[in-house]
Formats: C-alpha cells, structure tokens, sequence
C-alpha cells in the first residue's frame, strides 16, 4: 500500500507516495513548458502554486518516438504526452529537510534525439535503500533541444540540464538530500551530457562529482559543424534554420525534418557543441587544456557497444567502409591500418560493430581519462565485459535493478545478482564518499588502473593498452 507524502519546494508543495524504501515524487516542473515563444527559448522558472501539485505519476516526456526495442537499446522507455516535459523525479529515502543525504542526479540517453526519464530502469529505490537521493530529469530532444537556429539561444538542450541542477541546488534540501553533494551522471548522450557539463563553465559550482558511462559526444563539434548542419536541414527540406520558421510545427513535421538530418555518415547532427559562449570549446579541447571541471569522475564503456549480436548472420560490410568510419572519427591513416590489425580474424559486420564501439565511446573515454591522468585529477576507469557486454548492458547492475522490465531480455536469464552488488556498491560510494573503494585504484599515467566488471570483478593495469596508443596518439607522432 502506498502513503501520500508531502514536500515543499521554493514554488509550491508537492505531493508524491511512499513506495518501499522510497518517498517518491514524479513529474516535477522545474521549469515552464517550452511552448510558444518559450519552444525555442531558455528555460524560465516555472509559476508558483499554492495547492499541493499531484507528483504521483511521471510527467510529459520530450521523446514523442522512442527507439525501437530491437534497435540500439532494450530499455523500457515510455513516451508520455504533454507540454510540461522540462520536469524531474525525486527518489528519496529520508524526505525531512535537513537529512544531510548525497545526490545522484541522472541524466537519460537516446542519442539526444529520444529516451525517457519515466524507465523503470532508472527507478531510484536501491540508491535509496542505501542511503542516496536519486534526481531523474527530462530535457528537450532533437531539434528543439540542440539545432543551430539564427534567432534561438544555442545548446538549449545544456541550458535545460543545468536549470534542472540549478533546481535540485535550491531544492533537494527539501527531499532530504544536501545540494553540496551532488553528482551527475548518465549513460550513452545521458553521459555525453556529463562530459559537456564538466566543459561547460555555467554548470561548474552545481555538482562534486561525475560518472559518464559510456558517453558519446559529436565527433565533430566546433561551432562550424553546427552551422553546417543548420544548413543542410534548409539544403535537404527548404525550411529555414530559424525558430520563426519551426516555431509552430507539430511534433510530426519535427521529427520528419530530423530524419532529414539523419543518413550515412551524419554521426549525432543533434548534440551539444562549442557554441564558443556556454560551451566554450569542444569536450576533448576542455579535457586536454584543463578547462574542465576537476571534480572526481568515474567513467567507462562496455566492450562491445554497437556489435551486432553473437550468432547474427554477418552482413556484408566492405574494409572500405571500416576505414572509413575510423577516419571520419580521427584516425590517421597508420592508425588505421594498426586498428584494422586489432580485429584482423573478425567477421566483416563484428569488425564494423566494434569500429563503431570504438569511434564513439571506448577511444574518446580512453582519451579523456588519459587527459585527466595528464592534470593528476582523480579519475577511476571501468570496462564492462560480461555477457554480450552490449550498449546499455551494464545500467541495471549499475542500478541494482536485476528484476525491472524487459531487463532479461538484454542480459538473458539469470544475470549475476554478485555483479549487480558489486557495481551498485561501487557507484554508491563513489556518490557518497568520491571514491569507488580500496579494489578499484585511481588511473594514473603510471598505472591506468582499470575495473573489468565480468562475473569476478577485477582491475588491470593498462588492459586496453593497444587500443589506447591508437585512439590517444595524434595522427603523425612516432
């Protein structure tokens, strides 16, 4: 049986239910609903309330077409109607202000183009049995949260994420939690937002520490990139890149212009970007020159990210095509030739699979933690590898959440609870204490510990050696 329960935030009361070991509170505006003049605009406080706002059920979702569940990812990610889609949902095991608690505050994936905050997978009820406030939020996809317009604030998107950790700043107090000890997190674009807000100078202050797993980012992310993609949305749709223009289109007429984006080679057109005002410079530059937060962060990738599944007739992919993707991410061409060594006895479609695991997440992630190791900033690395170690695998052990929706369906029947203890308790503790814990050393450049989680978790020392030399070596050094 569920128990009403009650908090006050700085706009109003709300309403939300006991529900096991969690007070929950669901559908929280944390800013007003981006219709309008505001479609397009930076978020806005929303308007006071005086009644007790009904915080029982999850609020309006951005996505209005998820993935489809035999595409890239098996989470359960509902699309729920309604113009109040900048909301957030608070787990919490303590609600009385003053209770002191750490804050995770978790930031969803889909390729910033979809993805739920309301998935069962990231329900808060085992960071809350063990002593963490969970803060799940929505934000703006797709061309309303990140397309180049000549009249529209760029990187509405970020302006959303930190307006969301501006709220849980003057709020989580309320929820039990203590707004001194926050940290971000998200996987896939959950954490390429992660990475972007450690770039990004506005958000600095608003969080202690940071977990990104299996970030992506856009390869290519200067302000020119963007506007080359504004341009070939007018190129390929005639509709100019204006908000003027997008302003009143349906949810329909939007999507259809973002599959015009889409296409070989198109990468993620609707990302963050250096704008060169709210973020400055590209993640990989911010890292690299020390301009990104020097907070904690924890962050890793699963070994195979985007590989086609064991068994899977192999498809037709020629070593063009390979080389080609290893290029448009960076490689230079002796470089191309050592990575396509790696992988020399694969089938043609594994080979692409893991040069798009590679290109995307595991060679950035490898880059930034070798950055950071550069700046002696404490950073822990991980590489999950159990099972088919595919791209959103390691979320409900991360989540302690073997028995949510459709999660049998990714891992197969029964997933190691062992393992599922054993990352949880290492995410709690890094949000609680800003550290994983005595098995899992830092990365350092002396060292570049790593922590495999498989059935016997284990760290290394330098296990992706090879991979690392290619993807953090510039193109013509020896």
């Amino acid at each position: 049986m569920t128990q009403p329960v009650l908090a006050v935030t700085s706009r109003g009361p709300v309403l939300g239910t006991w529900q096991g070991p969690s007070a929950r509170f669901l559908g929280i505006p944390y800013a007003e609903a981006p219709v309008g003049e505001l479609r397009f605009a930076a978020p806005v406080p929303p308007a006071p309330w005086t009644e007790p706002l009904d915080a029982t059920r999850y609020g309006p979702t951005a996505q209005r077409r998820p993935f489809t569940l035999d595409g890239p990812t098996t989470i359960p990610e509902p699309s729920i109607p309604g113009d109040g889609v900048l909301n957030l949902n608070v787990f919490t095991p303590d609600p009385a202000p003053g209770a002191g608690l750490p804050v995770l505050v978790w930031i969803h994936g889909g390729g910033y183009v979809a993805g739920s905050a309301a998935s069962p997978w990231y329900d808060g009820s085992a960071f809350n049995r063990d002593g963490v406030v969970l803060v799940s939020i929505g934000y703006r996809l797709g061309i309303e949260g990140f397309l180049h317009l000549d009249d529209a604030p760029d990187n509405r998107a970020v302006l959303d994420w930190i307006a969301a950790l501006e709220w849980v700043r003057d709020n989580i107090t309320a929820f039990g939690g203590d707004p001194a000890k926050v940290t971000i997190a998200g996987q896939s674009a959950g954490g390429g937002a992660v990475q972007t807000l450690l770039a990004t100078p506005a958000a600095h202050g608003l969080f202690r520490a940071a977990i990104s797993q299996s970030g992506a980012v856009k390869s290519h992310q200067h302000r020119r990139d963007a506007l080359a993609d504004s341009a070939r949305l007018t190129e390929r749709t005639g509709v100019p890149a204006r908000a003027a223009a997008l302003r009143d289109l349906t949810g329909d007429e939007l999507l259809a212009l973002q599959d015009a984006l889409a296409g070989p080679g198109a990468g993620l057109p609707l990302a963050p970007f250096a704008d060169g005002e709210l973020v400055p410079v590209p993640v990989s530059e911010a890292f690299a020159d020390g301009s990104a937060a020097r907070v904690p962060l924890l962050l890793g990738f699963t070994r195979r990210e985007f590989n086609p599944p064991a068994g899977a007739d192999p498809a037709p992919v020629p070593a063009e095509a390979v080389r080609a993707v290893l290029a448009g991410h960076g490689l230079g061409p002796e470089a191309v030739t050592a990575y396509a060594a790696l992988y020399d006895g694969a089938d043609p479609a594994q080979r692409m699979g893991q040069a798009l695991t590679d290109a995307i997440f595991r060679g950035p992630s490898l880059a930034l933690a070798e950055a950071r190791a550069d700046h002696e900033l404490p950073t822990w690395l991980y590489h999950f590898t159990w099972g088919s170690a595919a791209h959103c695998l390691e979320i409900p052990f991360a989540f302690d959440l073997l028995d949510a929706e459709r999660v049998t369906a990714a891992t197969g029947p029964h997933p190691p609870q062992s393992l599922a203890d054993a990352m949880h308790a290492a995410w709690v503790a890094f949000v609680r204490d800003l550290d994983p814990g005595p098995n899992w050393p830092r990365y350092t450049d002396k060292r570049r510990t790593t922590m495999t989680w498989d059935t016997a978790p284990h760290a290394l020392d330098d296990p992706l050696s090879a991979e690392r030399l290619i993807w953090t070596t510039p193109p013509g050094a020896p």
